[in-house]
């Protein structure tokens, strides 16, 4: 429940209150009228050719507590029985809305962002955090979908994790000043939207501005070796490394049964964690998100004694055990060439003699993109792994086998597939590779 009064709202919204409705509160922010189920707060964003306040009406009928549009829209929606606010813009008003709710909760704040990881991180984070825990869904990691997830926390949350996108310059600047976050994760930077912003540097520039939107006395985790994130650390006061030689590092490691036990240094101390996982990545993200965890003051004992409920979100390192016709690694949310060679190496690492690699295009990686996916394709070649590239871009890994499309490919991979058979499904989201291992699991392209 968004739990302020009616002025307030519209207070902090910058809105005017056009029709009142029957009193209460609205139980969360919505911008899809085919998502009302009942009492939300409908946000009609407009932008481009779009205006969401042309759905308002619908929005009411399905049960909206109220709506936000622009004020053309709002006088027609006058008189329908629930509150109707007139904002110049919608969005701007979510946001600021989110802001005003995140600052009434009072909840310790973590946002988490960086090249590769941080989806992970999020849901290690969340898992390992003991108390009232609120944290993304999935992709709500935007200027739109960040501010939701502010207005789905409950009242008595205690800490908020929250992920945050980067598309271009500006964006985690913009997200900052929403969540005003007392903990920052940055988990790595990489050759990832450098078509966007032109280089490493820059990508390192626009990651950093979660630094420049810290609370004063907040605290940043980032990698042990920073890279091109370096210079803009310096001279920072709260700052925890994780991995290497970090204040946060691995001491002793043991990894059986895709399990990993491994005991850990913190600046609280030494702890065991038993980690549901075997992928070395993953280790590393768990590193990121105790080092969050310790700054949020939690002990290691405390998140130790969570590691075991670690659930990553859909399309991420999910393992799909299909019996006799093999194991499926299904990893295609996303891809660039930091987690597309953190994926071969776990990958050669699987103890299963036979080891294939469904590849899709890794995207925005500006002009270098061909020597960037030659580079994977090498790596594959030298660990011994057969490759299927899915899509013309792909063609670059020099795969072993070719497919035009997700279709094609999970012919290719279901003929291929058996006992002795480990296979990895990765790429960008644009490659929409989510479709073959949905097509192999339900046996389609399977040998006769």
């Amino acid at each position: 429940m968004i739990e302020f009064t009616t002025e307030e709202m519209a207070a902090a919204m910058g809105a005017e209150i056009v029709d009142r409705g029957s009193g209460g509160v609205p139980k969360r922010a919505e911008i899809d009228s085919r998502k009302v189920t009942g009492g939300e707060l409908f946000f009609g964003l407009t932008g481009g050719q779009s205006d969401g306040g042309l759905h308002a009406a619908g929005a009411i009928s399905s049960g909206a507590w109220g709506v936000v549009v622009s004020p053309e829209r709002a006088g027609d929606l006058a008189g329908s029985g629930v509150f109707v606010f007139a904002s110049e813009d919608p969005l701007f008003s979510l946001q600021t809305l989110a802001r005003a709710w995140r600052r009434k909760l009072e909840a310790t704040v973590i946002g988490i962002t960086g090249s590769v990881g941080k989806t992970s991180v999020k849901d290690i984070t969340r898992a390992l955090l003991p108390g009232e825990v609120h944290a993304s869904a999935e992709n709500f990691n935007t200027e739109i979908g960040l501010p939701l997830t502010i207005l789905e926390s409950p009242a008595g949350t205690e800490t908020l994790v929250l992920e945050m996108a980067m598309r271009g310059a500006g964006q985690i600047a913009e997200l900052a000043a929403i969540a005003e976050p007392d903990i920052g994760v940055i988990t790595n930077v990489g050759p990832v939207h450098v078509e966007l912003l032109g280089s490493i540097e820059a990508v390192a520039a626009a990651k950093a501005e979660l630094i420049e939107g810290m609370k004063s006395d907040g605290v940043m985790i980032v990698p042990f070796e920073a890279g091109h994130l370096e210079p803009h650390l310096e001279g920072l006061p709260g700052l925890i490394r994780f991995g290497g030689d970090g204040e946060v590092r691995v001491l002793e490691l043991e990894v059986l049964a895709g399990a990993t036990k491994a005991r850990i240094e913190t600046l609280q101390g030494e702890q065991v964690f038993e980690f549901p996982f075997a992928e070395p990545h993953n280790l590393l993200n768990a590193q990121a998100a105790i080092g969050a965890g310790v700054a949020a003051g939690f002990t290691p004992a405390e998140m130790a004694s969570r590691a075991d409920g670690i659930a990553f979100s859909r399309f991420r390192n999910e393992h799909l055990d299909l019996g006799d016709r093999g194991l499926i690694i299904n990893d295609c949310y996303n891809a660039n060439p930091v987690s597309m060679r953190a994926a071969l190496e776990y990958l050669a690492q699987i103890d299963r003699p036979r080891k294939l690699a469904v590849l899709g295009l890794m995207a925005e990686l500006g002009p270098d993109e061909v020597r960037f996916h030659e580079e994977i394709g090498s790596l594959a070649r030298e660990l011994e792994i057969e490759v299927i590239g899915v899509g013309d871009l792909a063609r670059s890994y020099d795969p072993d086998l070719k497919a035009g499309n997700p279709e094609e490919a999970a012919r290719l991979l279901g003929e291929r597939l058996g006992p002795e058979t480990v296979a990895l499904v990765k790429g960008s989201r644009a490659a929409g590779l989510e479709r073959v291992t949905e097509l192999v699991a339900a046996g389609e392209g399977s040998a006769a």
